[in-house]
């Protein structure tokens, strides 16, 4: 078998199970955000209690290895191709890739180190009370804090999935007068402005599912309209 059609073949096989285990993360992170956060908004105690102790471990454990997973085939996805094209990224499937990776990275660190980390506070907190011991203080801080950084994922998700699908199927043209650096500059600012208003707690128009989708659509126009203008 040559060479190319052999990694061709490579990367068939991790763009499935990337894309499998993709499935498995934003869809548990649509879940926990469009559908169980409404549902404990309204019902009673005890059945919140409940799921908090016996559903959302679970959901978690599925949630946080569909992240890992996504991130791991993704990177070795990406490092292959790179090697396939001769390690050159100045291109739209460049350009479109990186931008997407840049989000679904923080998106799978704030799974691992945020909302992971507080979320075991809140489970704790609901299996301690469960048994009759004093609940925890620092239990709805730490509910909130992984909440804003649960909205702030379902944010980044929805540019991230256009930039992964636009590197095989948005082609442009780079030359010499694209403004590569320019673009990656600004996009990294606007990445990191979001994400640290995610981590330190300012919610502003997130606090909605409307809210959020809305400015995830934005987003993903800011980021084209830059790329249009800049390359």
């Amino acid at each position: 078998m040559e060479t190319a059609v052999l990694l061709d073949r490579i990367s068939f096989i991790l763009r499935y199970f990337h894309t499998f285990a993709a499935l498995i993360w934003i869809g548990l992170l649509y879940y926990f955000n469009f559908v169980q956060g409404a549902f404990f908004a309204e019902t009673d105690a005890a059945t919140k209690s409940g799921a908090t102790q016996k559903l959302v471990p679970r959901a978690l454990w599925w949630f946080r290895w569909g992240a890992f997973w996504t991130m791991a085939f993704g990177l070795l996805l990406i490092g292959l191709k790179c090697h396939m094209i001769g390690n050159e990224l100045a291109n739209s499937w460049g350009i479109n890739i990186m931008t997407g990776a840049a989000m679904g990275l923080i998106m799978g660190a704030n799974v691992w180190f945020v909302i992971w980390p507080n979320q075991k506070i809140v489970i704790q907190n609901a299996v301690d009370t469960a048994g009759g011991k004093p609940a925890n203080p620092a239990a709805a801080a730490a509910g909130a804090k992984a909440g804003l950084a649960s909205r702030t994922n379902v944010l980044f998700s929805i540019p991230m999935l256009f930039f992964m699908g636009a590197a095989s199927h948005w082609n442009y043209g780079v030359t010499d007068n694209s403004k590569i650096m320019i673009y990656s500059v600004i996009a990294t600012i606007i990445i990191v402005a979001i994400e640290a208003n995610g981590l330190k707690g300012k919610q502003g128009v997130m606090t909605t599912i409307k809210g959020v989708i809305t400015c995830g659509f934005i987003l993903t126009l800011v980021f084209g309209g830059l790329i249009c203008v800049l390359i």
